[in-house]
């Protein structure tokens, strides 16, 4: 149920919100709200990857 929530909120920041690596955003000139998008976006994909809570970085 968790995975597929959160495979529901991918789509719909895929489509709302703007893609940074497209548009080749330098990071250290970011501002804190595009930052915050960021990072939004990548804690929705990590979890609707994968439940577990474990990273392979």
């Amino acid at each position: 149920m968790r995975k597929s929530f959160f495979k529901l909120i991918a789509k719909a920041n895929k489509a709302i919100l703007p893609s940074y690596t497209k548009k080749q955003l330098d990071l250290s000139k970011a501002t804190k709200l595009q930052l915050a998008i960021i990072g939004w976006r990548a804690y929705v994909t990590m979890n609707a990857l994968d439940e577990k809570k474990t990273t392979n970085w």
